[in-house]
């Protein structure tokens, strides 16, 4: 009996949550960490369309083999507004093919209209791409600036909090002259002691000799 388990194989590459998670520390030391994805220098396919390495990001709708509906120079928000309007009176026309004639040939042709004015609709849309990545990009910076400076201005108001602090440990120190004067000894103590000291050591020393000389006297 074969196995109901049937291996998957994807063509795609892993999400970014997992394909992050081979680079770690220990697998990029040991060279077991995934290697990039090569660079595509000729075609590849993405959404069943064969794509060339040179072509633009955007392509425009010639090079796709589609009609254009609106010139070469124009205004974006009035196309827009145009195409929208004409889908909505193509998409009543199918309505009313649908219900007087659902056998008749222009339905074929409102289905096409339809889809060459999403085409459009969506090919507009995707020229905002740049626009908005680079809007995207300057709104990330200026959050991470704003991070920033609210960062240092904390930092900053910390710092002026431990200088306060540190200002008021040394007002509250005790004057240096007040204290040296507290632990000064007098030197005429010293010097007392070591007359006494000396007085000791001369009598001790004459007491021993006379000891000595009674010795021998006592001896003969």
């Amino acid at each position: 009996m074969a196995s109901s388990e049937t291996a998957q194989v994807s063509s795609l590459p892993l999400p970014p949550v997992q394909y992050i998670n081979h680079y770690t520390d220990e697998n990029i030391r040991r060279g077991r960490a995934p290697r990039p994805p090569p660079v595509i220098h000729d075609t590849y396919n993405m959404f069943g369309n064969t794509f060339n390495a040179d072509d633009t990001i955007i392509r425009p709708l010639e090079s796709q083999g589609i009609k254009r509906l609106y010139p070469q120079h124009f205004d974006r928000r009035r196309e827009l507004r145009k195409l929208n309007h004409s889908l909505l009176v193509n998409f009543l026309d199918l309505l009313d093919l649908l219900v007087q004639c659902p056998d008749s040939p222009r339905r074929a042709e409102k289905v096409e209209d339809l889809s060459l004015l999403f085409i459009h609709i969506h090919h507009l849309l995707n020229e905002f791409r740049p626009h908005q990545a680079r809007e995207t990009l300057r709104v990330m910076m200026e959050l991470q600036r704003r991070q920033r400076i609210e960062t240092a201005q904390r930092f900053q108001k910390h710092l002026d909090k431990v200088m306060e602090i540190l200002q008021q440990a040394l007002q509250m120190l005790p004057d240096p002259s007040e204290t040296d004067s507290k632990l000064l000894v007098p030197t005429e103590f010293f010097d007392s002691m070591d007359t006494a000291n000396q007085d000791e050591s001369a009598n001790e020393s004459c007491n021993a000799l006379d000891r000595l000389m009674c010795e021998i006297v006592d001896a003969l």
